[in-house]
């Protein structure tokens, strides 16, 4: 489903610009005997429910044209929120100096969780932990990387 994802990514990226947000990301997922597409938008300035309308009105018709999924979905488009998902090397260089929380396939140092303050990006993550150790990762062992609330 992530190859649909990236197809419907690259087919809206355009359209979604054009109503004056960013495409954060696309995740096409099946949950219980539903699926969805969800379109996660952002802005510096913050991400209205207006701005979720224009892009879905914007949208539509090009996916519905394209028909990449064979089977009926739910169109979601929202904020990626607070606590978002960084998966893309353009969302961790946004974020360089933010706390962030490594969520890992196998443990490192006894831990399957690492939160730190994200310092750099080279080909994943590096954090810089609240001991002071800088922890770099590779994408490859890492299964999401959230962005911890300032709040």
């Amino acid at each position: 489903m992530a190859n649909t994802a990236d197809k419907i990514y690259d087919m809206i990226v355009r359209a979604v610009e054009s109503q004056g947000v960013d495409l954060w990301d696309v995740v096409f997922v099946k949950e219980g005997a539903s699926h969805y597409l969800r379109v996660f938008i952002d802005s510096p300035d913050g991400v209205t429910i207006d701005d979720c309308t224009n892009v879905s009105h914007a949208i539509d018709p090009i996916i519905d044209e394209a028909d990449p999924i064979d089977v009926s979905y739910y169109l979601e488009v929202s904020s990626p929120g607070l606590n978002r998902e960084l998966k893309k090397e353009k969302h961790f260089k946004a974020f360089i100096g933010s706390d962030v929380t490594v969520k890992l396939y196998k443990a490192f140092d006894g831990k399957k969780q690492i939160t730190g303050k994200l310092i750099g990006y080279d080909g994943g993550p590096v954090l810089k932990t609240d001991s002071g150790e800088q922890i770099g990762f590779d994408q490859s062992q890492i299964s999401k990387v959230l962005l911890n609330d300032d709040f």
